[in-house]
């Protein structure tokens, strides 16, 4: 029985299908919340579900269609190609908002956790909304990035609670986009929200851990420039991860240079450790991952995608990493620049557990 609560309480967790770190980095808070004595349900599909459902394989797992968002094959036509998608994502938001009257209902849930999804709200239960982008990022700017952001917050204010994945001060992570000048009511701070851990001892495998990930088709574009160039490097030790929990593959692609479609937490931890540089977007879940085993990375923004791109600059700006755009992505060309390049820690001075103290004070409001 929990320290916490005298009773199990159920919380549903469901995430955003926009890549893949919108699960990843609710696993610490999934943790907490068991450690908690809460019962959890997820709501996800496809390789959002395949991959929660491998880290907690004995959790309920309830299908929910997401939003089924798609990037442009061009990063110029990104905006473009999000604002049409609109009345779908309007769509699917008036139904998991029926959806989640039904479910609490049949299941008794006693809380929500919503990670981005806007239609997750409900008159009679705690609801939490977490989001780091509380400004979302346009390639139109400020008019348009203004009037997302009113609409934002309008949802928002339908929760509970805001929980925000960074840094209150300085230093952070998020820039502008967890910082706006005017925040949400109910806002808290979790600090850095990452599932790895710093392990000593880690023997060194790898010049180079490559991180596939982000919603098609541009997933698949990078992938295909990682294998590309590597193969034409011979002596590298490399490992790529393709960002596929749907799928069960590992291949050796050349020598020295092995593709593994999937890796689960722990494995993905040691990976990173055993990395001398890391290759990724800059999402910002791996973003935090990267902060908090204080690794060296080369970032490649999905083109087109603002948040991303402005996430780049920010932190090659602060001296954190180093990011260069996919239509200039050289590896050889990044791998020497990186040589040079004066990376900073990312000294937070903060502690990078303070999201526990924040589910187990939620946790006893249920």
């Amino acid at each position: 029985m929990s320290t916490y609560a005298q009773v199990p309480k159920k919380v549903l967790i469901v995430p955003l299908d926009w890549g893949l770190g919108h699960a990843t980095r609710d696993i610490p808070l999934i943790h907490e919340l068991l450690n908690a004595g809460c019962e959890i349900v997820i709501a996800a599909e496809g390789k959002h579900a395949a991959l929660l459902a491998a880290e907690f394989p004995r959790i309920t797992m309830l299908p929910l269609p997401g939003y089924h968002i798609r990037y442009s094959q061009k990063g110029f036509f990104f905006g473009l190609k999000i604002i049409r998608q609109i009345p779908k994502i309007w769509r699917a938001v008036r139904f998991e908002q029926a959806w989640l009257r039904k479910t609490v209902a049949e299941l008794g849930i006693h809380a929500v956790i919503s990670d981005n999804r806007f239609g997750l709200y409900h008159p009679d239960i705690p609801c939490v909304f977490i989001s780091h982008q509380l400004l979302i990022k346009t390639p139109f700017g400020g008019v348009t990035e203004r009037l997302l952001q009113k609409i934002n917050y309008r949802f928002i204010q339908r929760y509970t609670a805001c929980w925000v994945p960074d840094f209150a001060g300085e230093p952070n992570l998020s820039g502008v986009l967890a910082h706006p000048p005017q925040l949400p009511a109910h806002t808290t701070y979790l600090g850095c929200l990452s599932r790895f851990e710093p392990m000593p001892g880690v023997e060194k495998k790898y010049d180079l851990l490559a991180l596939i990930s982000g919603p098609e088709p541009q997933r698949s574009n990078l992938e295909a420039l990682v294998l590309s160039q590597l193969r034409q490097m011979p002596g590298i030790r490399a490992l790529i991860v393709s960002g596929r929990p749907d799928e069960a593959a590992r291949q050796d692609v050349a020598p020295g240079i092995t593709q593994v479609s999937h890796l689960n937490a722990r494995d993905l931890n040691e990976a990173m450790l055993a990395a001398d540089m890391v290759l990724c977007r800059s999402g910002y879940t791996t973003l935090m991952d990267l902060a908090k085993l204080n690794k060296k990375a080369i970032l490649v923004p999905t083109p087109g995608q603002s948040e991303q791109e402005y996430l780049g600059k920010y932190l090659m700006q602060k001296g954190y990493f180093y990011s260069l755009p996919q239509h200039q992505f050289s590896l050889k060309k990044a791998l020497e620049a990186v040589k040079t390049f004066p990376f900073a820690a990312f000294q937070h001075g903060q502690d990078m557990t303070a999201y526990k103290t924040v589910v187990r004070a939620f946790v006893k409001t249920l």
